[in-house]
């Protein structure tokens, strides 16, 4: 059993150097017991105000298992309320990143109450995008661009990754989404001229999906179109987690996932306005006006 992360042995040999006396294994698992039902609690508390923008990710720790490590996953969620604040929405363990666990996880959310989701901005995790569409059919989803430039970066060769850097950001740069896919076809058509097929093969293949930000207030695109502003907790979370090495289960693995979340959420992160809402709020009853006139 681990306490925040803490072995039993590490929690015994700390206590006996401040107090002379160590506590016993027995006294450590219950204060085990408390911690854990106070983050269950967090864990599954009701989402009561809407969320219009969601970033999904996960992570994969190491876990024992009959004398071998294995991974485990623990899938994140985070949001944009109406308000413009982020928020915690939700972190449960996977077996692994797929169709399966991120269905369970999206049903976990839902069942909660997260409602009113606009946008959710991922990886193309297997099986993610399938799952969205089953439990929130309007909402529209955003591939992760920084993501995405990784995944055409396995196929260029180092020397010309810069190069292809500044391509890619161009696309993404673009005045409005008929430029970008300009812009992305002569990236590709480039790419091709330079040899690298795969390349664009990729940017072909996949650029659709990292334009969706574009249907969505202009001040808010930097922001919705990467999943960075997930990136910096997950390696928070890594950091945590890679003194512990392996997991005695997947319990404890998920406890200090949302041990270190909940810390998190209560911090200034969540209490500085990070988008004005009212510019969605305009955008949409715009275009509610115009189709109605139609």
């Amino acid at each position: 059993m681990y306490l925040a992360g803490v072995s039993v042995r590490r929690i015994e040999d700390i206590t006996e150097a401040l107090w002379g006396t160590k506590v016993s294994p027995g006294t450590i698992s219950k204060l085990n017991q408390k911690v854990y039902q106070h983050i269950e609690a967090w864990r599954s508390r009701p989402i009561r105000e809407e969320v219009p923008y969601v970033y999904l990710d996960g992570i994969v720790l190491k876990r024992s298992w009959a004398g071998e490590v294995r991974n485990v996953s623990v899938l994140v969620a985070i949001g944009v309320t109406t308000q413009g604040y982020r928020q915690i929405l939700g972190v449960a363990e996977g077996a692994k990143e797929d169709k399966a666990g991120w269905s369970s996880f999206l049903s976990h959310l839902k069942q909660r109450g997260l409602s009113g989701v606009r946008l959710f901005t991922s990886d193309a995790c297997l099986g993610l995008v399938e799952s969205v569409a089953e439990f929130f059919p309007e909402a529209r989803w955003q591939r992760c661009t920084v993501h995405f430039y990784r995944n055409v970066f396995s196929v260029v060769p180092r020397a010309k990754m810069p190069m292809v850097a500044d391509m890619l950001k161009a696309i993404h740069a673009a005045e409005d989404l008929a430029a970008a896919h300009q812009k992305a076809d002569a990236v590709a058509d480039r790419l091709q001229e330079l040899r690298l097929t795969q390349a664009a093969a990729k940017v072909r293949d996949g650029i659709a999906e990292t334009l969706t930000f574009f249907q969505f207030p202009r001040k808010h695109r930097r922001r919705i179109r990467t999943n960075n502003a997930l990136e910096r907790i997950m390696r928070e979370i890594r950091r945590r987690t890679r003194v512990v090495g392996a997991f005695p289960d997947g319990q404890s693995a998920l406890m200090l996932c949302a041990a270190r979340l909940r810390h998190i959420s209560g911090t200034q992160w969540g209490q500085k306005r990070y988008l004005n809402m009212e510019l969605l709020k305009d955008q949409e009853l715009e275009a509610q006006m115009i189709q109605a006139t139609a």
